[in-house]
């Protein structure tokens, strides 16, 4: 078997196949890929969570993101060709949330998109979907670009990568960053960037947050990884600073509202069958991992949109694009938008108590990320019943006592404060996924909020709009 096509045409049922017989990259990584390089907890999730809101944390994200850099003549014609984001203000000291979708206008990935200059090229950061699409399009579309691809770090030659990247988060990020930038910390607005020296290394560093505040993510050279981190490290002792391992940095979705990894909307349409022959049958794709109570014979069912994930403001219509009239036409009429749903705690205990004593047994809710698909896709049902949206990422959250979940949900019933129901656990008692125990499926009633959930995200969300 070669191509994700055969895969797909070997299949008597496609979503069954992704529904129970896959195990994800993210369970993957959870487990054997990465917890040699990095703990799933330096003290507990719970005070990593509560440091990004009370002091400064430390991420690691130099092993799990894969990389692809982008150089020649037609690197910026392709890519502008690919993506609804505007290139009218591309700048070498500027990154962008890049995404792509198909001609049919559904979310295929999205990833951070640094410039270099033309002699450097691009460099885009994780999200292997929209990775392997610009890849096809580049090999197969006549443009003159060359491509390097840079894997996670268990995949990497000799476990070596380009490029070591850290994000450091937290009110006190500022003073530590003051501190170790020799000269000071520059003045850098949202999601700009610029270079500085730490411990002799040149590091190139992008103003942005994950946990939805103040912070900056930090790339240099591998080889430097140990001292740069080091030099962070000392110098964050005296304002709290801990480094967060792989639970909580899952969880930082929940504050910063960001829905990673959507199903890519390549599985169906004649259109793509020249992608899918070209992706193999072993790749991120053929092992997207569906979970959850939504269970549907029609794989569509799970697409997303750019407006579904909050991507509305992203779509600049002054270009041509792959996907182009499609989205025209989706926001011309009803669509769904990007909502947090905050769960009822009375329905949260309910489920919590099921596993003592007696009666049903309902899906265990763990902590701190909650979800057992990858990507997940749980029912949310208005008042009447009526299926009207897919809530996908979901857990606890310490700094806002809540449980919560990042969905897409019909325009009709985004107002916040809308009630809604979302059904928990899987159908038949759970799917055949070797994580996933037995149990009977339940119902949760929710509230619907703004995204990002968080009052601190959302006022530095004010600040940078």
């Amino acid at each position: 078997m070669k191509s994700l096509q055969d895969l797909i045409d070997s299949k008597p049922d496609f979503v069954d196949y992704l529904y129970n017989d896959t195990i994800s990259q993210y369970h993957k990584s959870r487990t054997s890929l990465f917890a040699t390089l990095i703990a799933p907890e330096y003290t507990t999730w719970r005070e990593e969570q509560r440091a990004w809101r009370e002091t400064a944390v430390l991420f690691n994200q130099s092993h799990h993101m894969p990389v692809l850099y982008v150089k020649g003549p037609d690197a910026r014609k392709l890519l502008e060709y690919l993506t609804p984001c505007t290139f009218s203000n591309l700048s070498t000291s500027r990154a962008k949330q890049y995404f792509a979708c198909t001609p049919r206008g559904h979310h295929i990935g999205d990833c951070i998109l640094n410039y270099y200059g033309e002699e450097e090229g691009f460099e885009l950061i994780s999200g292997m979907p929209v990775l392997n699409w610009v890849r096809y399009n580049g090999e197969t579309g006549g443009y003159n670009v060359s491509f390097t691809f840079d894997p996670t770090t268990p995949y990497a030659k000799d476990g070596q990568r380009s490029k070591f990247r850290f994000q450091l988060e937290g009110p006190n990020a500022r003073a530590i960053l003051d501190e170790i930038c020799e000269g000071g910390w520059p003045e850098i607005r949202f999601f700009h960037t610029a270079y500085v020296s730490i411990a002799g290394v040149k590091v190139h560093v992008l103003r942005h947050g994950m946990a939805g505040h103040a912070g900056a993510e930090l790339a240099g050279p591998f080889k430097d990884l140990d001292k740069v981190r080091d030099a962070i490290l000392a110098a964050g002792e005296k304002h709290g600073l801990l480094q967060a391992g792989t639970r909580t940095y899952y969880s930082t979705p929940l504050e910063d509202g960001w829905i990673p990894y959507p199903l890519p909307g390549i599985y169906t349409g004649e259109e793509l069958r020249a992608y899918r022959e070209w992706l193999p049958a072993d790749s991120w794709e053929a092992n997207m991992q569906l979970g959850g109570s939504l269970y549907s014979d029609n794989v569509e069912d799970y697409y997303w949109t750019p407006s579904a994930l909050g991507y509305d403001k992203l779509v600049k219509f002054d270009h041509d694009f792959i996907g182009r009239e499609a989205i025209e036409a989706q926001f011309q009429g009803p669509r769904r938008v990007k909502r947090v749903l905050r769960w009822n705690h009375e329905d949260v205990m309910k489920i919590l108590g099921s596993q003592l004593g007696d009666g049903p047994v309902y899906k265990a809710i763990d902590m701190p990320t909650a979800y057992f698909g990858w990507p997940q896709a749980d029912e949310v049902h208005s008042a009447d019943g009526s299926l009207i949206g897919m809530s996908q990422y979901c857990g606890y959250n310490i700094n806002e006592r809540e449980f919560l979940s990042l969905c897409g949900i019909d325009e009709a019933f985004a107002a916040p404060g809308t009630e809604v129901v979302l059904t928990w656990g899987e159908v038949n008692g759970g799917s055949r996924k070797p994580h996933v125990e037995r149990h009977e499926q339940t119902t949760i009633r929710a509230t619907v909020h703004t995204a990002p959930f968080s009052k601190a995200a959302q006022e530095k969300l004010r600040a940078v709009i």
